[in-house]
């Protein structure tokens, strides 16, 4: 399971390292593939057998709810299949460090099955708000049912 937050630097290419926690998460559980697409002003990260069981679940929806159409325009379209290199890096495309507006300082953020990949401002600012809100929601149900 993906937890935990990890700051890391894009290199000029778009390389960055994958942080050795989420690395070693792969290298027992999952292959060396990742695939990566636009999210919430982030990426999301699945690693590849995750993402088919995704697409698996998704295939019975009917692309003529236009719900669907949009989900698969934004969400589906933009998946990239990138590899974990020797390193440990992986190399994201330059049209989604755009989307999430990737340049030098970037946050993992571990989501149990997934990862997002956030500019560092953009996740303080995200982060700082689900702070705000954390007050609010713990003594839902939901989460009440977890311990909270």
């Amino acid at each position: 399971m993906f937890r935990g937050r990890f700051e890391h630097n894009v290199d000029a290419k778009g390389r960055v390292s994958l942080p050795a926690k989420y690395r070693d998460i792969m290298s027992t559980n999952y292959t060396d593939r990742l695939v990566i697409t636009n999210y919430d002003s982030c990426l999301i990260a699945y690693p590849y057998e995750e993402w088919v069981t995704f697409e698996e679940n998704f295939r019975q929806y009917s692309i003529m709810q236009e719900d669907v159409e949009v989900f698969m325009h934004y969400f589906i379209s933009g998946a990239s299949e990138c590899s974990i290199d020797k390193l440990g890096r992986i190399l994201i495309p330059p049209i989604l460090r755009k989307h999430a507006g990737l340049e030098r300082e970037i946050v993992f953020v571990g989501m149990i099955t997934r990862i997002q990949i956030w500019d560092k401002q953009r996740w303080e600012q995200k982060f700082q708000k689900a702070q705000e809100a954390f007050d609010q929601i713990k003594g839902k149900e939901q989460l009440a049912k977890l311990g909270f």
